[in-house]
């Protein structure tokens, strides 16, 4: 009887003793000691801050995020947020900035990027990325939202993903500023089916979790490599290897090949008519490059498209926008075969580099591929651009791959045997003729 009254009291002794010797060895075997050697706590004094971060205690191995942001200048805290001072991992991940600890994400690159010391200067002299970017159709999405209402008839002034101001310095833009798109102010079932399945390819939309769709938002979307597992190959403990969602390291790129771009461009078939998406056959992403381009238009591809990437023929006005607010890509100056070839009637657009401080030249700073000096002629881009990697000297151009090095030779229209007319200007003309296999 004794036992029986004293069995409760004895388990409740052993529970105390476990829940205390368990709080004694996490204690003295805190969950960080296993990331760092010899469990000592390692300790970063970043000079942008000078204030010591604890971050690199576990995450000891991560890959240094690019040249131009070191480590022992920026830390962590500076471009993440969190606390840099708490070793657990709750505490410290507390206040990370954008989703998943992305400080890239629209939703907040304007206080993580786009601060006035980095990529938040003059529009004017091309150094406001983040303004540009926030304007730009990949952000906005206006040309998708347009297209499918027009698709239905629907008559509508130019709507975005968000509402986007006009600009209050820099040159007029296209558009005076863009209302945000709403499903509720529309009753069309296609519009209503597009606003639930079709809004993931935006740059603030978190993407597809499938294979071949997995890539970063905001700015990582593009500079921030990703395989197409989605799968993590760096050096970082903290991060699984066996889940994807995840980059494929802990850097930044300004060298994104065409895979980058692929994993938004080009993953299937669309139709605005009837708001579906038709994928690929996964077993065809594994094949050649020539079978892994452009799969949902005809198979006609030009060698440039075969061969080059993405970057070597759109220039960072296409991609991250020019400050100006475009209702879709065709009212967008744009480069198209004839900024490098020509017409049969025109040469290509060339451009004399005469001032130091021209964008070129920063832009050839950050690529070891190709070099430029003060007075090299290059192509220049519709809307003024000069495009350093294609490059006219002794008689001929050059276009220098800006992600692999290579060179090729850029052949003229004028004075060729080429049939196209000079209003016919589309990419889909000169594949009629110019297929490559």
């Amino acid at each position: 009887m004794n036992l029986r009254r004293s069995l409760p009291v004895v388990i409740g002794s052993l529970a105390v003793a476990v829940a205390l010797g368990l709080a004694g060895w996490r204690q003295s075997h805190p969950a960080w000691a296993r990331y760092q050697p010899g469990g000592a706590v390692r300790t970063l004094v970043p000079t942008i801050s000078n204030k010591p971060e604890l971050c690199l205690t576990c995450h000891q191995g991560i890959e240094e995020i690019s040249p131009s942001h070191p480590v022992d200048v920026f830390g962590c805290v500076s471009c993440h947020g969190g606390d840099g001072l708490a070793l657990d991992e709750t505490e410290a991940h507390a206040g990370l900035l954008g989703p998943r600890g992305n400080p890239a994400d629209l939703s907040v690159a304007e206080q993580t990027c786009g601060t006035a010391n980095c990529h938040g200067g003059d529009l004017a002299s091309n150094r406001n990325h983040i303004v540009r970017v926030q304007r730009s159709l990949q952000a906005t999405y206006a040309g998708a939202i347009g297209v499918v209402l027009a698709a239905q008839g629907i008559a509508a002034p130019p709507l975005g993903i968000a509402a986007v101001p006009a600009a209050d310095y820099g040159p007029p833009g296209a558009l005076a500023s863009l209302a945000a798109f709403d499903p509720a102010d529309f009753s069309h079932p296609a519009v209503q089916a597009f606003a639930q399945n079709c809004l993931t390819c935006h740059l603030g939309a978190q993407p597809v979790a499938a294979p071949y769709f997995y890539r970063g938002t905001g700015c990582a979307a593009c500079h921030t490599p990703y395989s197409a597992a989605g799968k993590y190959e760096g050096g970082d403990p903290t991060i699984p290897k066996d889940k994807p969602g995840y980059p494929t390291v802990h850097k930044l790129t300004l060298l994104m090949p065409y895979t980058q771009c692929a994993h938004c461009h080009g993953r299937g078939e669309y139709s605005a008519a009837n708001v579906t998406f038709t994928p690929r056959d996964p077993a065809s992403l594994t094949g050649r490059r020539a079978a892994d381009y452009q799969p949902h238009r005809d198979p006609t591809a030009v060698l440039c498209e075969r061969q080059l990437d993405c970057i070597d023929c759109h220039n960072a006005a296409e991609a991250m926008g020019d400050g100006r607010i475009y209702p879709d890509i065709a009212a967008a100056p744009i480069v198209q075969c004839r900024t490098c070839h020509g017409t049969l009637t025109e040469p290509p657009s060339l451009v004399t580099l005469t001032d130091p401080n021209d964008p070129a030249f920063r832009r050839d700073l950050l690529n070891a591929n190709y070099s430029l000096q003060v007075g090299d002629t290059v192509v220049q881009a519709p809307n003024g651009e000069a495009l350093g990697a294609v490059k006219w000297a002794e008689g001929r151009l050059v276009l220098t791959s800006r992600v692999a090095g290579t060179t090729y030779l850029v052949p003229p229209v004028k004075g060729s045997a080429c049939q196209q007319k000079p209003d016919q200007q589309e990419a889909k003309y000169c594949r009629a003729c110019h297929a490559a296999p």
